[in-house]
């Protein structure tokens, strides 16, 4: 792929080639966004409907479609006689992102400390926890940030209201690649297991203060990063 000044290109990155059973935009699309998520297509990547059709073995409708829907989620941006890039990181937004989670996620904990954690919610997080454990010792960032994803879903569902997960995993997309940059510090991944774990226990001894002082310290963290990220990464962010 060819970039920008400040985004080196990923000649290497490819994609499985397109299953006839299914729908190819919904894959291509899909692909797209994982890679875009994981920083495999970094901020400000030129990404080209003509080499995505090629590399997918596809046509280039379903490839027009993938990429309308990739700039509805506000993951590509397209500049007329330029093309087509990968988003950067907009602080505004994530800021925005990161008030909707915490308000979401704060009111699940205050929900699940006041009146109990189901038992089958209990042991899902439990062995989730020691899965945590198990990533951040070997410094697995990637299985590390599924898992993250699952025990705050999990939290989410534990509520009984679905549409809490669902906004949740709206929300959560605005903050995945900021994610995924501070999982790239190794020494990361042992304090949000901690913190987990913290919050997990609480909840479980239906100790409100101490659920909800721990869930604040735990989404107030992100401010550090977002921080730390915007000085060591400023090619990544708008301007």
């Amino acid at each position: 792929m060819t970039t920008t000044a400040n985004s080196p290109a990923r000649t290497d990155l490819e994609f499985k080639r397109i299953d006839a059973s299914k729908p190819a935009g919904d894959q291509i699309f899909g692909s797209i966004k994982h890679a875009i998520l994981n920083m495999d297509l970094q901020p400000g990547c030129i990404v080209s409907e003509a080499e995505i059709a090629a590399k997918f073995g596809a046509s280039r409708t379903p490839v027009r479609e993938a990429f309308m829907r990739l700039r509805e989620a506000g993951l590509v941006v397209t500049y007329p006689s330029r093309g087509n890039f990968v988003s950067r990181l907009n602080k505004e937004k994530i800021l925005e992102a990161r008030y909707l989670r915490e308000a979401l996620e704060m009111a699940n904990i205050r929900r699940l400390a006041s009146g109990g954690l189901p038992s089958a919610s209990h042991d899902r997080l439990l062995q989730n926890l020691q899965a945590q454990e198990d990533a951040a010792a070997i410094g697995d960032a990637v299985v590390f940030g599924n898992l993250d994803d699952v025990f705050h879903l999990e939290l989410a569902e534990a509520t009984g209201f679905p549409r809490a997960a669902q906004v949740l995993e709206k929300e959560k997309m605005v903050l995945d690649r900021l994610r995924v940059l501070s999982l790239r510090d190794k020494n990361h991944l042992g304090f949000l297991k901690d913190e987990h774990a913290r919050i997990f226990e609480a909840i479980c001894a239906q100790d409100l203060s101490e659920a909800v002082r721990f869930g604040e310290l735990h989404f107030s963290s992100i401010l550090k990063v977002l921080s730390d990220l915007e000085i060591r990464h400023s090619d990544y962010f708008d301007d």
